[in-house]
């Protein structure tokens, strides 16, 4: 099929890069938001998000007049949902957006038309949440219109690359879909682009996530146990992956992002009975904040009153996702452990969180602080050489949750150094 017009729907991380994807390859693109801050500000080529390459992108896609930015959604050859899927309290999928766009695309659908769910959803989705709305238009899907789902596999800081690079997954509603989801993909993926149907397609999407996370807990949990043993965590990985059928991850202060963090409760809301390892890696990967608090609390002492530099937010390095960061929720558990947090995040300067305060500068966090707090291995916080912290604060208690620092050269410089399952 040969796909000439585009409505993106959602331009969040996902839907903000596809948009400006697709229309500088030759669609006419509606990229479609609610919000009307982001809508004004994309207007007048003001991106809020950061992503490499994103804004000169979406610049050029605007002045070339192939992309264009509404509150509506307009008529079109075809429709993307790239719209968020966050989880409850109760860690159910919130499916609300995907239920809204739907409805804002049926009166829009005209036969032949192709709708794509992106977004990532629970197992049969598509079939039994999407399509039923979308045939209250009077069409039927796969006969009428075509339908499928293709979910985003792509890193944060990397999005561009790879939204072209990596193998494209589409399972339609028929084979019918599936192909014209492929033809519609075609005009920007290079990488290979695999038919499947949409249920199998919903399923890759959770697996590949929920087997990093079950990576990941294992990795936080010999973090947990070298420091019951006295043992060097780092070290110990870096022999173990040695072996040539080993590769453990890094742990750290927990596990964040819109995917890693929610897709497995999807697997776990579906099934509970059959998702036992899935929930059990969830649970560590969420007490992991709450574990390195309690380190913090023991290599400082008494944190009540303690004035805590805390470096990094986002929810992995030299990224500005915040969404489900473990970094916050550790210095919401040191907050409330009586210490007073003064975080910094040089790539969401504006965020604001409950429970602690945000600097507008690196020496501003430092400023009077008892105690340095390395959350997040940006490269700017990495590359900090004790030697010049020492003349920015009183600080000479240390804490890397993440290994970025070298602790010798900090000890050298008459820091008190601590880390998560450090010895060396």
């Amino acid at each position: 099929m040969d796909f000439k017009s585009l409505c993106v729907i959602g331009m969040g991380y996902i839907g903000l890069p596809t948009a400006s994807i697709f229309a500088s390859n030759g669609l006419r693109v509606t990229g479609m938001d609610i919000n009307a801050d982001i809508i004004d500000g994309l207007k007048v080529g003001k991106l809020h998000i950061f992503e490499p390459g994103l804004k000169d992108l979406f610049l050029s896609a605007l002045e070339s007049d192939c992309l264009n930015v509404s509150r509506e959604v307009t008529p079109a050859d075809a429709f993307i949902i790239a719209v968020p899927t966050p989880f409850d309290e109760d860690k159910r999928a919130d499916l609300r957006a995907v239920v809204a766009a739907s409805e804002s695309i049926f009166p829009h659908l005209q036969p032949g038309n192709l709708v794509i769910l992106e977004s990532t959803s629970p197992p049969r989705t598509t079939l039994d949440i999407v399509a039923p709305i979308l045939e209250k238009s009077g069409l039927t899907s796969g006969e009428d219109f075509l339908l499928a789902y293709s979910p985003e596999r792509v890193l944060p800081g990397m999005i561009l690359q790879e939204l072209v690079d990596n193998p494209r997954v589409i399972g339609g509603v028929n084979q019918a879909s599936a192909k014209a989801g492929r033809d519609l993909y075609r005009k920007f993926v290079k990488g290979d682009i695999i038919l499947t149907d949409a249920t199998t397609a919903e399923m890759v999407k959770l697996m590949e996530n929920t087997s990093r996370d079950i990576s990941i807990a294992i990795a936080n949990e010999f973090s947990r146990l070298a420091q019951q043993f006295d043992v060097d965590i780092w070290e110990a990985i870096r022999i173990a992956n040695l072996h040539p059928r080993i590769e453990i991850l890094r742990p750290g202060v927990g596990v964040g992002g819109h995917c890693i963090s929610v897709d497995p409760w999807f697997l776990v809301e579906a099934a509970p009975n059959d998702a036992r390892l899935i929930q059990m890696a969830r649970t560590i990967n969420d007490e992991q904040p709450e574990f390195v608090a309690k380190l913090i609390h023991e290599a400082a002492g008494v944190l009540a009153q303690k004035k805590i530099a805390f470096l990094g937010l986002s929810f992995k390095p030299n990224v500005d996702d915040l969404r489900e960061s473990p970094a916050i929720k550790l210095a919401q558990h040191l907050s409330r452990m009586g210490a007073a947090v003064t975080a910094y995040e040089p790539f969401k300067e504006d965020a604001s969180f409950e429970g602690f305060t945000q600097a507008a500068s690196l020496d501003a966090a430092l400023f009077d602080a008892d105690l340095v707090v390395l959350a997040v291995a940006h490269d700017q916080f990495t590359d900090l050489q004790p030697e010049k912290i020492k003349s920015k604060t009183s600080a000479r208690v240390v804490f890397d949750a993440v290994r970025g620092w070298d602790k010798t050269a900090w000890e050298d410089e008459g820091f008190q150094f601590f880390g998560l399952a450090r010895t060396h």
